[in-house]
């Protein structure tokens, strides 16, 4: 979007103190056991150590999770709103789309009357529509795993299941890609991403121009009791161009995920 914000915070420093010698007596036998005891009693506070293989495995569910995707009809809404200081909307970007099936059982997408646009500062780009399908609907992919670097940042209980929590940036961003930075949480029985926070990369600053991107959040629900797919994304962020910054609220919502061929749907109701 012409015309962000740090989302990891660093840990905070330790400080360690040196030991002066007065405190430096060896322990006496009876505080060893003492110890040894309360070492004993107290369960591990680390919980399980995630296996040594969790990217490669959480890549491999994603990559049967996009096969049984693109085998789903679905509808995608999306709504951009510029807002001024005080958070009114003052600017809007809205439009339907319906993901489908031609009749030669071809993937398309058919947009569903007229997108609504009344933007006041900012710009709809190549690169915002590319993010909006590929980026903020993220799937992490074996054939992606080569892209970026991972790194393990624990286990967190979230959206009412167990997870693992990796952290992914690209390697390095050649020219014209688009990569996701940020965090995703796996389930930690089945490694299905359950969500995830970051941002779509790189930021496209020239001498003349700037396109900016936000930060955001893709939540995903189990659909047919297999596969989670993303339900919705949202941001509310600040883009930060040298004119002036612009406060943005994005949302996007997948619904009426319809297995194609299948008479059922599955339909979320996101606030």
């Amino acid at each position: 979007m012409p015309f962000t914000r740090a989302y990891i915070r660093p840990a905070a420093l330790s400080s360690i103190q040196p030991i002066s010698r007065a405190a430096r007596k060896p322990p006496s036998d009876f505080c060893i056991c003492l110890i040894l005891a309360f070492i004993l009693a107290t369960p591990a506070a680390r919980g399980d150590d995630p296996p040594a293989d969790l990217a490669k495995r959480i890549a491999q569910r994603e990559t049967i999770t996009q096969a049984a995707r693109n085998n789903y009809t679905y509808r995608q809404i999306v709504e951009l709103q510029e807002l001024d200081k005080n958070g009114g909307a003052r600017g809007e970007y809205k439009e339907v789309r319906d993901i489908i099936f031609s009749p030669t059982h071809e993937r398309t997408e058919q947009v569903i009357g007229h997108p609504l646009l009344n933007l006041k500062n900012l710009i709809m780009t190549e690169e915002d529509f590319r993010d909006i399908r590929d980026i903020q609907p993220f799937v992490f992919t074996e054939d992606q795993l080569w892209l970026y670097e991972r790194k393990f940042r624990g286990e967190e209980h979230m959206d009412d299941v167990d997870c693992w929590v990796l952290q992914v940036r690209p390697r390095q961003i050649l020219q014209g890609q688009r990569l996701f930075d940020g965090m995703i949480w796996a389930d930690k029985k089945t490694y299905s991403i359950v969500r995830m926070e970051g941002q779509a990369v790189p930021q496209i600053r020239t001498m003349k121009s700037e396109n900016l991107f936000p930060h955001f959040t893709t939540l995903r629900r189990p659909v047919d009791g297999d596969f989670w797919f993303a339900v919705k994304t949202y941001a509310d962020d600040t883009l930060y161009f040298r004119s002036a910054p612009q406060r943005i609220r994005l949302t996007i919502r997948y619904s009426n995920y319809k297995k194609f061929g299948a008479e059922s749907t599955v339909t979320f109701e996101n606030k």
